[in-house]
């Protein structure tokens, strides 16, 4: 398929973008929230021709209805490989600042696993695990529409962190729809956060748990992400999970 949006052009520059971002305040974020904003990464036009991507199917491998498994209402789709260079350079970039939080979160867990410096070498180990699937994903709500708490989980190798990035525009677009946070501590009733992101930014969030510091050393917390309703309008969004799928 043609190019619709320079991506020969784009992927590179993104990449530049993605190291000149804030990543010692994103960082410090992550360790005391288990989530971090990003500035916007996306521009208005390449936010639009994303979400005209979805139409077409031969960029995706899979479509869900979330409401035939009882996931909430709305409908997503994750991409085949090739990804488009925008949505790759996404993920190759971000993954190379995010391993290092990600080995330092199991050092502070006492766990054994270390992450590859480079995007390309950790979805070898994911290929050894049977995990060959691509998970970079576009969901699309409308009126109504929700996504219940859950875990981005597709075999035994997982990354810590994801990205989500917003390619619809809250107030304009679509009203409600926030981007919901629940992490589930010991003995402890749990917490939630809500994120609003502009068009374009995006959020790191917790995989499935992180390092939370106590008397004794870090403890391990459970973190659950999902969507609160959309009141009004359309909403788009683009999910970036480093791990494939088996």
């Amino acid at each position: 398929m043609a190019a619709t949006y320079s991506e020969e052009r784009d992927g590179p520059a993104l990449l530049q973008q993605i190291d000149a971002l804030p990543w010692d305040r994103i960082a410090s974020d992550l360790d005391t929230f288990g989530a971090a904003p990003i500035p916007p990464l996306l521009d208005s036009a390449q936010c639009m021709q994303l979400i005209a991507l979805f139409g077409d199917d031969a960029r995706f491998r899979k479509r869900i209805d979330m409401g035939q498994h009882a996931y909430g209402e709305g409908e997503y789709k994750y991409f085949t490989y090739p990804l488009p260079p925008l949505v790759q350079a996404l993920r190759v970039g971000l993954y190379r600042h995010l391993a290092p939080i990600g080995n330092r979160w199991a050092t502070a867990l006492g766990t054994p696993t270390r992450y590859a410096d480079s995007l390309a070498d950790f979805l070898d180990l994911c290929a050894s695990a049977g995990q060959t699937k691509p998970t970079p994903l576009m969901l699309h709500y409308g009126p109504g529409g929700y996504n219940c708490l859950h875990q981005d989980l597709y075999g035994a190798v997982a990354f810590p962190l994801q990205v989500v990035f917003a390619l619809s525009d809250p107030g304009r677009d679509y009203t409600g729809g926030d981007v919901l946070l629940v992490e589930q501590r010991p003995r402890a009733q749990s917490r939630g956060d809500s994120y609003v992101l502009a068009r374009g930014a995006g959020l790191v969030f917790t995989t499935r748990y992180r390092p939370v510091a106590g008397r004794r050393g870090s403890y391990r917390v459970n973190v659950r992400h999902g969507v609160s309703r959309i009141r009004t309008g359309e909403r788009f969004t683009l999910g970036i999970i480093f791990h494939d799928a088996a």
